[in-house]
């Protein structure tokens, strides 16, 4: 799992910090996300995917490979 997010997009609503706190933070300055591992271990992936979810600008994508076992 790859995660990519687009500061653009972000309106700093913080649910991703809330549903994957290991993975995204907020800027001190802004509060807009910030990515804290792109790639994050599997246990932490069902998270990863909610806070995707959950993001009301949709500023979160998530990349996975065709061969990766836990897609």
């Amino acid at each position: 799992m790859r995660v990519i997010v687009d500061q653009n997009k972000c309106v700093a609503s913080g649910q991703c910090v809330l549903a994957a706190g290991a993975v995204f933070d907020q800027h001190e300055e802004d509060g807009t996300v910030l990515l804290l591992n792109a790639s994050p271990p599997h246990e932490l992936h069902d998270a990863v995917r909610r806070a995707a979810a959950l993001c009301p600008a949709r500023a979160i994508s998530i990349r996975t490979s065709a061969r990766a076992l836990d897609t």
